[in-house]
């Protein structure tokens, strides 16, 4: 069982910028595909981005693509998402997630954080 905790939510205002953490319990976290979701009030959770169990591949979902970079740090058992130029609809509850594989390219993971409250003011 692997836990996922994150952290760096907060209020900001638009334009400024956040970097989240997702911190595992694993201390195989090296063996998992991270990714990060969020979810709006009143929406389905989407998918914003994803890196391979290495770091060495990451993708994004358009919206965020130039503005957010993941990365991880695998001997700290940590993903982050850095997050730039934050808009309005941005916000949301962000989740990480993680699945057993080399990578992931779809949204099916094995286990998911807690969530952390981003909320970007106008």
């Amino acid at each position: 069982q692997v836990q996922l905790v994150e952290s760096g939510g907060g209020l900001v205002q638009a334009g400024g910028s956040l970097r989240l953490s997702c911190a595992a319990s694993e201390r195989t976290f090296g063996r998992y595909a991270m990714g990060w979701f969020r979810q709006a009030p009143g929406k389905e959770r989407e998918f914003v981005a994803a890196i391979s169990r290495t770091g060495n591949y990451a993708y994004y979902t358009d919206s965020v693509k130039g503005r957010f970079t993941i990365s991880r740090d695998n001997p700290k058992n940590t993903v982050y998402l850095q997050m730039n130029s934050l808009k309005p609809e941005d916000t949301a509850v962000y989740y990480c997630a993680a699945k057993y594989s080399d990578i992931n390219y779809g949204r099916s993971y094995d286990y998911w954080g807690q969530g952390t409250q981003v909320t970007v003011s106008s």
